[in-house]
């Protein structure tokens, strides 16, 4: 067994060479002079133009949003059950899914709220430094 390397059919992915890749010798530049390009780009295919449009966009996220409501709209029938909500001096009696809906609707409303906090608080510090 030797330690030799042998060569294999395929193209070396470190130098780019390969079975029928042309060799180009390297020659010291004369000073002053640019160098000619180690490798010609290939030439490129006319592009086709993306149809991503912003018209596009708020089509999809309209078709999203009404799914999620279709979804929503069955967890709200599914749970008719009668809940009693009590926050504070207030008490009443609402359907569970709407119950559930209010609970979200409020988390997302503070999250919101503190997050424009920090954006504010961001913006602020932007402009000083």
């Amino acid at each position: 067994m030797t330690s030799e390397a042998t060569p294999t059919s395929g193209s070396d992915p470190y130098t780019g060479t390969g079975p029928g890749t042309p060799v180009t010798p390297a020659t010291p530049a004369a000073p002053g002079a640019e160098s000619p390009p180690a490798t010609q780009a290939p030439p490129t295919t006319p592009r086709k133009r993306s149809l991503r449009t912003r018209t596009g966009y708020t089509w999809v996220a309209l078709v999203a949003a009404a799914v999620l409501g279709i979804i929503l709209l069955v967890f709200i029938l599914q749970n008719l059950d009668k809940a009693e909500v009590t926050l504070f001096f207030w008490s009443f009696s609402l359907p569970l899914g709407i119950t559930i809906l209010l609970s979200v609707i409020a988390g997302a409303l503070v999250m919101a709220l503190v997050g424009g906090g920090r954006i504010l608080q961001l913006r602020r510090a932007a402009k000083r430094g």
